[in-house]
């Protein structure tokens, strides 16, 4: 039906179907991009609610949203937003809904909380160094300027976004970026990729992270996220379709006891359970070989890692100075962003990041506080994310 669809539109418009491809694809990029935003706030926003002692709700979250930034969704994209950051409309003793946060993610969470805050209180001396990937379009430019009433002035902005540059690099406040460790190449991306984790592969970044633990001065820590080119585990795990003789070798491999009576189903149980035990990430051992260690950050808290703050320098930079909308000028672009971010950038951005680590620290012992009566009784079966409404009946018609 797609392809009959851009066939019928190609035509009517006059364009080439992989125009109109790569059209709808832009759109959906752009609509990605505007939730992406969104999710930043979202956590924070469900977390004052719980902080305030108030229920929180798609519609109430959505409002507050809308307050911090222009997101234009409706509460049906709240709560599809809501469930990809894996929060869950769950039923209280009361009988009551409540928004819920997945337990692994709020326990990652306080983990790398207590982490981060106990080297900080113990005058920890290492440097901590944040690393992480971004992108820079090759139209990248400013989304507003002046301009006459028939718009005949100022630069003509090609359509669409162009090539791609994918960008990695680590910094600290101590050391700002790390010396020759900036990695920039040309992104290889067909027109249905949409961001920098499909041309960014596990074996290019193994090989910039050994190159930028090379170039460390001291024994450091290193914050990074859990992107799946940079997990790959030291010694893999039988998968769920693996044949019984395969499941039986990895158990024996690791001295574990089993009855050649177990059935395949019982041998991959057993594996599961393992799995917590055993797991561990290639990278970080690595990095514990040559005298460092790594901490992961939470999976959707980017705003504890202040990189995140230095890319929005850099990109705007470029945006700033992005006239001729060609690759290699883009890319000198993005150089001279780099080399132009100063310590005192760096020690601001960790400053703030620092001070919202420490602020979440603190806020979970109040939550466990505060919500320990409630999700004491909760069980797995109480969820049903269709019943959200009934909380939000009063206002659905209106929305919709």
């Amino acid at each position: 039906m797609f392809a009959q669809s851009l066939k019928v539109t190609a035509e009517a418009c006059g364009l080439s179907e992989r125009t109109v491809r790569r059209i709808c694809k832009e759109g959906k990029d752009s609509l990605d991009s505007d939730q992406q935003v969104a999710s930043f706030k979202v956590s924070a926003v469900v977390h004052k609610f719980y902080d305030r002692g108030e229920y929180p709700t798609a519609l109430t979250i959505l409002t507050e949203v809308k307050k911090k930034c222009n997101w234009k969704g409706s509460v049906w994209s709240m709560r599809s937003l809501l469930k990809n950051l894996k929060f869950s409309f769950k039923k209280c003793n009361d009988g009551r809904k409540f928004l819920m946060e997945r337990n692994d993610i709020v326990a990652l969470r306080c983990t790398f909380l207590r982490k981060m805050c106990t080297l900080r209180e113990q005058n920890d001396t290492r440097p901590v160094n944040y690393l992480d990937e971004t992108w820079i379009n090759q139209n990248h430019s400013r989304t507003r300027i002046w301009q006459n009433a028939e718009q005949t002035e100022g630069l003509k902005v090609p359509t669409g976004k162009g090539g791609r540059l994918i960008i990695c690099h680590a910094g600290s406040a101590k050391y700002v970026f790390i010396s020759d460790s900036k990695l920039i190449f040309r992104a290889n991306v067909s027109s249905f990729e949409s961001d920098y984790h499909t041309s960014m592969n596990s074996e290019v970044f193994k090989n910039w992270f050994i190159n930028m633990l090379n170039h460390l001065e001291e024994p450091s820590v290193i914050v990074m996220d859990n992107a799946s080119y940079h997990s790959q585990l030291k010694d893999n795990f039988p998968k769920s379709n693996s044949r019984k003789a395969v499941v039986e070798g990895w158990l024996k491999n690791k001295n574990i006891e089993f009855s050649p009576l177990e059935r395949l189903s019982e041998l991959r149980e057993r594996v599961k359970k393992l799995i917590p035990m055993y797991k561990r990430y290639e990278l970080d051992e690595i990095a514990l070989e040559m005298g460092h260690e790594v901490i992961r950050l939470p999976p959707y808290h980017c705003q504890y890692n202040p990189i995140e703050l230095i890319w929005a320098k850099v990109k705007g930079e470029v945006a700033k100075n992005n006239n001729t909308f060609k690759m290699a000028d883009v890319e000198k672009l993005a150089h001279v962003a780099m080399d132009a971010v100063t310590q005192e950038d760096w020690k601001k951005c960790v400053a703030h990041a620092e001070k919202i680590q420490n602020e979440d620290n603190e806020k979970e012992i109040l939550r466990d506080v505060m919500l320990e009566p409630i999700i004491i009784t909760l069980r797995d079966d109480d969820s049903d994310w269709s019943d959200e409404h009934d909380d939000d009946d009063d206002v659905f018609d209106a929305d919709i």
